[in-house]
């Protein structure tokens, strides 16, 4: 026997553009101002029932013949929720809304949301947000489409404008988008609701679409047992006065009792253990709100979110798969230890090494480096530790810009940040996916740059001096005279010619008595010149050029954008004088 289960819908967005406040304003509930600087910090769920839907959507909802119980919402501060495992891969929720603020349009975790559910196949609808801070904007009691054509002409063409905004930013993921009234096929176009969670205009045409669209596309997949084991997801694991350890879990299929076994993924063997107690957060209530009222329940079915109370949780975190077991235990163990290991990746022997907090951020954060064809050395959960960095020392030798970490919303012990700075390994950790990748990419480019200009000053760099008169101190053995650098930079050991001739090395050079390794244009400096004698090799206001070996030519070409305008100069006066003798030299 099957049943039509409640449509999981997560609810993603940037930062403050209001998708706590869209289902505060549903469930008539305030956990936004319990929230630390009213922002998102920890995922929560909460149950919507048909009723609630029903009495928000009113008339919306009259034509529709609705054959799911309700919606259960995951309000999230990133991805995490949407990219938990489940299913071998796939994506814990159903459908999902982006809530951008159509004022500010698309900001980065806008778009890393956009890319993330395009990877997973989750549809979605957006809610363009805070059209109350529209100027002008006036509010009314009346339904969204006749609220719009109420408003003034100038404001109108002003929420076009920002709509329009909103689905050429869309297109440019090769998604159709458009208001959702104007939608011609729901398969074929992303529908946009104009919303105010604030005022509460838009958001029974959110649920009214939220609810159509899940019921008409959705159906096969919100198809469950509800008598059969239970499947979930561990969203958070926490400590709780009085019982403990306590998972915080979606159940997506099947049913789950007090008394059950269930069988829970860990970083080592799946952890076998009996339900102690089931607590459902009270309808329209949010599971994450210090407030909130938790019903102790003998069983729970799909789609719920439940706190689950039981022994040996230790080594779980969240994004584990969750199953209940009747006599197949072993075999759900190697079942969720196989699904775990798909994501917990070791297969390139040169690559970086990430780690995330939980298993779902690990499985996003691995798809977005490999569409970017970085190698991965190693994936795993929990906090950059001594290890991490020793594994990714393995690489400085032979792929330097490999020797990295990247962490995503976890934490650096000092130890580890300090063998870091000793191994120099780079390390990368960032709350936002899109950052972590955005930095790792910076870096390796400044890398690049930093071994390459490395390489470069291996080699002998074009340089020219004039030798200046009335500086002469010794005349041979070594010769010592002043020299005026014209262009580059003029190191001790470096070879200098004399119109295409090798004539000496530089033993030496003083600046106002000092000894000093290197001087650079615009400098006088005094040098010690091997094997010359003044007045007959040399004489004072001769040129000369450092005498680059045509190796080192043709690896200067090849960096061409580490020099200067006036060290190419150089180098082209260097290659005349060289061809001379020979034509093909440096070519």
């Amino acid at each position: 026997m099957t049943k039509i289960r409640s449509p999981i819908c997560v609810v993603v967005g940037h930062v403050d553009h209001g998708k706590s406040s869209i289902l505060d304003w549903i469930r008539k509930t305030a956990v936004v101002k319990s929230e630390k600087g009213a922002i998102t910090q920890a995922i929560g769920a909460s149950i919507v029932p048909l009723e609630t839907i029903k009495r928000i959507a009113g008339t919306l909802m009259e034509q529709m013949k609705a054959s799911i119980s309700g919606l259960l919402f995951i309000d999230t501060p990133g991805h995490a929720a949407f990219t938990n495992l489940r299913r071998r891969g796939g994506s814990l929720a159903d459908i999902a809304i982006i809530c951008v603020d159509v004022n500010e349009g698309f900001k980065p975790q806008t778009v890393e949301a956009l890319e993330i559910l395009q990877q997973f196949k989750v549809p979605f609808v957006v809610a363009a947000n805070k059209i109350d801070l529209l100027h002008g904007w006036q509010q009314s009691g009346k339904l969204l489409i006749e609220n719009i054509s109420s408003q003034s002409e100038q404001v109108q063409q002003k929420l076009d404008r920002k709509l329009y905004e909103l689905v050429g930013r869309i297109s440019e993921f090769n998604i159709q988008a458009e208001r959702f009234d104007r939608v011609d096929d729901f398969t074929k176009q992303i529908a946009i609701i104009p919303t105010s969670a604030k005022t509460g205009e838009g958001l029974p045409e959110l649920l009214m679409v939220i609810t159509g669209l899940a019921q008409r596309y959705l159906e096969q997949c919100l198809k469950c047992d509800p008598d059969g084991p239970a499947k979930g997801t561990i969203l958070e694991v926490k400590e709780q006065k009085g019982l403990g350890c306590c998972l915080d879990a979606i159940i997506y299929d099947g049913k789950l009792r007090v008394d059950d076994t269930i069988v829970v993924g860990t970083m080592g063997e799946p952890a076998v253990t009996k339900v102690r107690g089931l607590f459902e957060p009270a309808i329209n209530m949010e599971m994450r709100d210090a407030k909130s009222k938790f019903l102790s329940v003998r069983e729970v079915r799909a789609a719920t979110g439940v706190r689950i109370s039981a022994p040996c949780l230790e080594g779980v975190i969240p994004g584990m798969p969750l199953r209940g077991a009747t006599d197949n235990i072993e075999q759900l163990k190697q079942e969720i230890a196989k699904e775990i290991s798909e994501v917990l990746i070791e297969t390139d022997q040169l690559g970086i090494v990430i780690k995330a907090d939980s298993l779902g951020s690990l499985e996003a954060l691995i798809k977005l480096l490999r569409e970017r064809k970085i190698r991965i050395k190693k994936a795993s959960i929990g906090d950059i530790m001594k290890k991490d960095i020793l594994d990714a020392e393995v690489n400085l030798e032979k792929e330097p810009l490999l020797a990295v970490v990247i962490g995503f919303n976890i934490k650096t012990p000092h130890e580890a940040e300090t063998l870091a700075a000793e191994k120099n390994i780079r390390i990368i950790n960032d709350p936002v996916i899109y950052k972590v990748i955005e930095d790792l990419e910076a870096w390796q480019e400044t890398r690049k740059k930093e071994l390459e200009a490395g390489k470069l000053d291996q080699l002998v760099r074009p340089c020219k001096i004039e030798l200046m008169r009335d500086y002469i101190f010794r005349q041979s053995n070594p010769a010592i005279l002043g020299v005026e650098i014209l262009v580059g930079t003029l190191k001790t050991g470096m070879p200098l010619m004399k119109e295409g001739k090798p004539m000496t090395v530089v033993r030496a050079l003083q600046h106002e008595k000092e000894s000093i390794s290197s001087a650079q244009k615009g400098k006088q400096v005094a040098a010690s010149l091997d094997k010359v004698t003044i007045g007959r090799q040399i004489n004072p206001g001769d040129m000369l050029f450092s005498a680059i070996p045509e190796k080192d030519f043709l690896a200067l070409k090849k960096m061409k954008s580490y020099l200067s305008k006036e060290e190419l100069g150089v180098m082209k006066e260097i290659a005349e004088m060289m061809r001379r003798e020979n034509p093909v030299w440096g070519i």
